[in-house]
């Protein structure tokens, strides 16, 4: 054997060596159960199944996670709560930075619904399910039985009256009915204030409640609040906060009567939502209301008076939804309010009675005009 073919010899036994050792090394680090969700987790106390079998469990730690009927670890206890949900889904509780916070994870332990929120409650209204989900401010987010926001906002309040659910923000109280094809908007009421009156207005027509969102309430009353206060004060800088285009629509009360002194609004009502026809079949709204104003005013023989009277007026919009929603006019039906007649100008009386009149000097009284 030459030198040469030794050297080959020693650098194929190297090979071998380092091959074996790896080999051995694989095997040593891999345990005989690749189960090690499994194995590794002791399950010490068994709670309430659901109808599947499946179960909630504390392992020593006493964290919660679920099993299925064989025992089979399907959510690892890391949770310090854990209830069973619809749809293969649990509600889960962790404590983070001292605050227990609630969200969702199915059956492979994914997370549906983040943990944010301070508690997540359910409801059952006419035997549907939904949930509510509350975050740290107090807002709620309401959930369909599969964990899908049922709107693109939150609500200060949700509660169950028979099969609707109420919801509440701000001003306004809204009610869906729950049917087939998920919540059905059933009624709506929304209380606000302009200049300082408070106003309601009631929506119960199931026709105009299909083509009206909650968002095209709050939007069409808050620019009506805004047109009524600019109505009052003439105050052109208020029209920003209506209209984004031509404000040529809109026009204050009896801003061209210069008899008026001062006008003050004393009371609204009488404020309805209702469709309109638009153009090209475009959706058209109006919301009218009756404002009842104090005029002080100069009179045909200058004497300053005051009247007060109800105003109808109403405010146009366009749009099938609150992101294309604008507002076109504002106006009152009368141009000028109607004065009463003027009262007539009386001259006061003269004393026709004789004065006694005495003449110093004589005793003798005369009798004079005076």
């Amino acid at each position: 054997m030459n030198k040469q073919t030794r050297l080959v010899m020693s650098f194929l036994f190297i090979v071998v060596i380092i091959l074996a050792a790896a080999i051995t090394h694989f095997y040593l680090s891999v345990p005989d159960n690749t189960d090690t969700k499994n194995s590794q987790t002791e399950i010490v106390q068994r709670f309430a199944a659901d109808g599947s079998g499946d179960y909630i469990f504390t392992d020593s730690s006493g964290k919660y996670g679920a099993a299925d009927a064989e025992n089979r670890v399907m959510i690892a206890p890391e949770w310090d709560e854990l209830r069973f949900a619809p749809g293969g889904r649990c509600i889960a509780g962790r404590k983070i930075s001292g605050t227990l916070l609630y969200g969702c994870v199915d059956n492979d332990g994914n997370t549906v619904v983040p943990l944010i929120y301070t508690q997540i409650e359910k409801l059952s209204p006419g035997n549907k399910t939904f949930f509510t989900a509350q975050s740290a401010d107090g807002r709620l987010v309401l959930y369909d039985q599969s964990f899908r926001p049922c709107f693109r906002r939150t609500w200060s309040s949700c509660t169950v009256n028979g099969g609707d659910i109420v919801l509440a923000d701000g001003g306004g109280k809204y009610t869906f009915t729950t049917g087939k094809e998920g919540l059905i908007f059933n009624g709506a009421t929304f209380s606000g204030k302009a200049g300082g009156c408070p106003y309601t207005v009631d929506v119960t027509s199931k026709v105009m409640l299909s083509k009206l969102t909650v968002s095209m309430i709050e939007d069409m009353t808050a620019i009506t609040e805004k047109y009524i206060e600019y109505a009052f004060s003439g105050d052109d800088e208020l029209l920003a906060g209506i209209t984004k285009g031509s404000r040529a629509g809109f026009t204050a009360l009896f801003p061209d009567d210069h008899r008026l002194l001062s006008k003050r609004l004393v009371g609204i009502s009488d404020v309805h939502i209702y469709s309109v026809k638009g153009k090209d079949d475009t959706p058209c709204f109006e919301t009218s209301f009756k404002a009842e104003t104090e005029i002080t005013y100069t009179d045909e023989n200058g004497e300053r008076r005051t009247l007060r009277d109800k105003y109808k007026a109403a405010v146009g919009f366009s749009g099938s939804s609150e992101n294309d929603l604008k507002a076109l006019s504002g106006g009152f039906e009368k141009d000028a309010p109607d004065y009463p007649e003027p009262e007539e100008k009386t001259e006061a009386p003269q004393d026709q009675t004789p004065a006694a009149h005495t003449t110093a000097g004589n005793g003798r009284t005369e009798n004079r005009n005076v």
